[in-house]
């Protein structure tokens, strides 16, 4: 599938420019196994890359103006870099541009380029297109002009210029995007970077991603709204815990212990977080015994704290865990990404994918009136250059 991505960008930038690109970038998406809203609480998450990508074409121009192609939307812009970078009306390119400045900011010198670019990614369901488009763009920038920027730069440099667009993220994104190797996952702790590989072996069974198809517009006020909340949570335990510095440290004892001193949507936020971590811990565990049926009960744990905990769920996913729970040939589901919409996760037994999307297909078209998708996923590589 990415062959035909690669010729269709190489063969638009070849009729929109006249010249071959100098450089060919492929940057993933990214699946989040479990560790939902644990990067920006300092937890340990466990994400890979996956075999849905962003392919970019680039080329110098040797002026001071880059101009930029989305294929897909149809659209170009054009930045000055010798002008100061603001924000646009035109929202995707604010990510190009927040990379632009980014790189600009921390003393990286760069001419014009050219790119183009395409993607097969589904925007909107939660496998985070916008970091891929970063950290591909840094990646391209970076290889063009021989900069030197290492992978977890490149992964701190994507998050700021998301952050500058206004999306206030954690580093698990970018750095999965950056980071990926194929049929790896990542135990990243979100407080040092350190991080470490597991084998993602899931023997008899397949991942799937069913895709909600909607996606309510209380993400980006809630998604900041939920940090607001944790940090006062925090903050709560840390002043009558003042060995505990993160969330990492704190026990869920500690947190129960804090209930009366808490709102209870802010004890609700904590205490999912705190199990949250753990579950990871025993996630990295069960991959590592080959005991993927744990795997799956971890994550159905995972989904009843995010939708009565954290409330980031909605209708339509809570419906979509809840029949994966009552079917055999389903070990394990889960929203993922964000919430309010996108993707649930599933471990589906092998042999019975063709079924299970037959089912849930009509159940949720009868439901809601709405078309499910579907997207089998593989672990992949991080950003490559061709």
């Amino acid at each position: 599938m990415n062959d035909i991505l690669i010729q269709n960008t190489v063969a638009f930038f070849e009729k929109s420019f006249g010249s071959s690109p100098q450089k060919t970038v492929l940057s993933p998406g990214r699946i989040n196994i479990i560790g939902e809203h644990i990067d920006y609480n300092d937890g340990y998450v466990l994400p890979a890359a996956i075999d849905k990508v962003i392919c970019f074409a680039f080329e110098k121009n040797n002026t001071n103006t880059s101009k930029v192609i989305a294929i897909d939307l149809n659209e170009e812009f054009e930045i000055d870099l010798t002008q100061e970078v603001k924000l646009s009306d035109v929202v995707w390119t604010n990510y190009i541009r927040g990379v632009i400045k980014q790189l600009q900011d921390n003393g990286f010198s760069f001419e014009g380029f050219n790119c183009v670019f395409s993607s097969n990614i589904p925007v909107g369901s939660g496998l985070s297109s916008s970091a891929a488009l970063e950290c591909g763009m840094i990646f391209g920038i970076k290889s063009l002009f021989d900069l030197k920027i290492e992978k977890k730069d490149i992964s701190l440099l994507g998050q700021k210029a998301e952050h500058w667009v206004g999306i206030n993220c954690g580093i698990m994104d970018q750095f999965s995007s950056v980071h990926g190797l194929e049929n790896k996952v990542i135990q990243l702790d979100c407080n040092t970077l350190d991080f470490e590989y597991h084998n993602a072996d899931f023997k008899d069974y397949s991942l799937i991603l069913f895709d909600s198809n909607v996606k309510h517009s209380l993400f980006t006020s809630e998604y900041n709204t939920r940090r607001i909340e944790c940090e006062e949570g925090l903050s709560i335990i840390k002043s009558h815990f003042p060995e505990v510095k993160t969330f990492r440290n704190a026990t869920e004892e500690q947190v129960l212990s804090l209930k009366d001193k808490m709102t209870e949507k802010v004890f609700s936020r904590v205490h999912f977080v705190v199990k949250e971590i753990n579950r990871v811990i025993k996630a990295c565990k069960a991959l590592d015994q080959g005991n993927i049926e744990h795997l799956g009960e971890l994550l159905f744990e995972t989904h009843y704290g995010l939708s009565q905990e954290y409330e980031v769920s909605c209708e339509e996913l809570d419906m979509l865990v809840d029949t994966a729970k009552e079917d055999d040939a389903i070990i394990g589901s889960r929203l993922m990404g964000g919430g309010f919409g996108g993707c649930t996760i599933n471990l589906v037994k092998k042999g019975h994918e063709n079924e299970v999307k037959r089912k849930f297909s009509k159940l949720y078209l009868d439901t809601f009136g709405i078309e499910l998708k579907f997207y089998d996923v593989k672990i992949s590589n991080g950003t490559t250059l061709l």
